[in-house]
């Protein structure tokens, strides 16, 4: 059985990689072990989408082209989550920063808080991997559960295991709007590895495998480096 992760205090992680490198599964068990929130746009615009606000609405046109949501929008609703008592301890960020305009405004926002990012973690992927991960994924009308056509098929095709609900592809799961996101992702953010690198908290990630090979990468980057 494995030793379970060192515990690890105040740490404040972003994780790099393109669409379906595995930022949210990773972010996710990052946080499970170290105590702190995952903080995900992603998942923030999704409930605006899903709920139909102002913000959804125009969020949505972007995300639906493969486009990056502006600046303007996401740097704002960041800085106000990550005010929130949960995430005064540390957090895990999960899609923010994607320019280095808002990796920026993140470092000064922490700035006037006396701290900073600890970890800056890329997990590369090629892009044909990308591809076949993200154009496979289908989700429950209902549930929201997540499937995959290759690596997590439903029992029943089309349908839900847990409650039977459709399953749809989201647009922005689409194999042309994926290649769109690649190519937005390759201009905007891989200068982001640069700018993590130049601060000497950047740590290359192989995505590459299973999520618990991919994890245990992650858990020596982690627990190996200074803070």
């Amino acid at each position: 059985m494995d030793e379970p992760a060192v515990s690890r205090s105040s740490i404040r992680v972003v994780l790099l990689g393109p669409p379906g490198a595995g930022k949210g599964t990773q972010a996710q068990r990052i946080a499970g072990e170290s105590g702190v929130p995952h903080v995900s746009t992603g998942d923030m615009f999704r409930d605006a989408v899903k709920k139909g606000t102002p913000l959804g609405r125009e969020a949505k046109a972007y995300m639906d082209r493969g486009e990056l949501v502006p600046d303007r929008i996401v740097i704002g609703i960041v800085e106000e989550r990550l005010k929130g008592r949960d995430a005064h301890g540390g957090f895990v960020l999960d899609g923010f920063p994607r320019t280095v305009q808002q990796a920026r405004a993140l470092e000064q926002g922490l700035q006037t808080r006396g701290t900073g990012i600890s970890h800056v973690l890329n997990l590369s992927v090629p892009a044909e991997e990308v591809v076949k991960r993200i154009s496979g994924r289908r989700v429950c009308r209902q549930c929201g559960a997540m499937y995959h056509e290759l690596f997590s098929p439903p029992t029943e095709g089309g349908r839900c295991d847990r409650c039977q609900g459709e399953l749809y592809q989201r647009d922005d799961d689409r194999e042309e709007t994926v290649t769109a996101r690649l190519d937005v992702y390759a201009r905007e953010t891989s200068p982001l590895v640069a700018f993590y690198r130049e601060r000497g908290i950047l740590a290359e990630i192989d995505g590459v495998g299973g999520p618990d090979a991919v994890a245990r990468r992650i858990t020596e980057a982690l627990d190996g480096a200074g803070r």
